[in-house]
């Protein structure tokens, strides 16, 4: 699936992926800046996530309750230095736990991606809008 839209349609944009039935772990790729974070707040709104939803830079994962007690995991491993530090903080339990899995920065842990996922890359146009493509 290849989207372009512009920020105000993120909701639309979340409704779309959701609706094409992604593998529940999705890494996003595209340059600091893009939108991913934003993109996935929308995405964890559209699947009923009620609380508060953030970049996990820090803590590396957060995880939110949406409808029906599903688990959303939000990983950010932009400051990850090596993989064991994402096997020290048990990924392999979230990865393969069934619950949406929404991956920032998964370059930095190739060898750990499960073999079902999807992949979510964004880019900016020259106009300013976003470029999205599933796979």
């Amino acid at each position: 699936m290849e989207i372009q839209f512009v920020i105000d349609q993120l909701e639309e944009v979340a409704q779309k992926i959701i609706s094409a039935n992604p593998n529940k772990v999705i890494l996003f790729h595209g340059e600091m800046g893009v939108g991913k974070t934003t993109l996935i707040k929308q995405l964890c709104k559209v699947l009923g996530v009620k609380s508060a939803t953030s970049s996990p830079t820090f803590s590396l994962v957060n995880e939110y309750e949406a409808t029906n007690n599903q688990l959303v995991y939000h990983f950010d491993f932009y400051r990850l230095n090596q993989e064991t530090e994402a096997l020290d903080m048990g990924i392999d339990d979230y990865l393969y736990s069934g619950n949406w899995c929404f991956i920032e920065w998964a370059e930095k842990i190739p060898n750990l991606i499960p073999e079902a996922h999807s992949t979510i890359s964004i880019s900016i146009l020259d106009d300013g809008k976003r470029s999205l493509t599933l796979n």
